[in-house]
């Protein structure tokens, strides 16, 4: 069995996601072998990036389902961030609408209990639609790790959002202490 920690870092479109080769870093920096996913949007945004993603990871980057029959190009995953999450991410995700690619592993880890968290990057707007928070507590009720609020991302106010001070490194630590949400609950 391989020592190699595979980590899937995912992201949506939000302002931090253009900051995701220095994450890429960041994380092999920690010890973790990185693939990139990426919602399709994200991926227009980083079009002009996605070579050098590619290069860092040496795995394609993910934006579609692939077709049946085509392999699998990713190794296995023990780990899943799906950081920055935009309100459409974390609602698609906790109604189990998987359309696109990055939703739908994400999906699935859950089901298959791979650690996976999840770090918004919404407005407090946004978080005020009474739909958000039932989205969060769905997936905290699944075993995600949503890191919403002090220790990892607190919403600002529209317009008032800071790319740079986005918390990678909280989002990081906290996949660093994930266990699969299957063993907590047999204890």
């Amino acid at each position: 069995m391989s020592s190699t920690r595979v980590l899937y870092l995912f992201g949506s479109a939000a302002p931090p996601v253009l900051n995701l080769a220095q994450v890429v870093r960041q994380a092999q920096d920690r010890g973790w072998e990185v693939a990139v996913g990426l919602t399709p949007t994200a991926a227009s945004w980083l079009q002009d990036e996605l070579p050098e993603l590619e290069r860092l990871t040496g795995y394609p980057v993910k934006s579609a389902y692939r077709r049946p029959g085509d392999p699998d190009v990713l190794p296995p995953a023990n780990a899943v961030l799906l950081a920055p999450a935009t309100m459409n991410s974390i609602n698609s995700l906790a109604l189990g609408l998987t359309t696109s690619w990055v939703i739908g592993f994400a999906a699935e880890a859950i089901g298959k209990g791979i650690p996976l968290t999840v770090m918004p990057c919404t407005n407090t707007a946004l978080t005020g639609h009474p739909q958000f928070p039932r989205s969060v507590a769905t997936l905290r009720d699944a075993g995600v790790q949503v890191l919403l609020g002090e220790g990892g991302f607190v919403p600002n106010a529209p317009g008032q959002g800071r790319p740079e001070a986005y918390p990678w490194g909280a989002a990081l630590a906290a996949v660093e202490g994930l266990r699969p949400p299957a063993l907590d609950r047999l204890e």
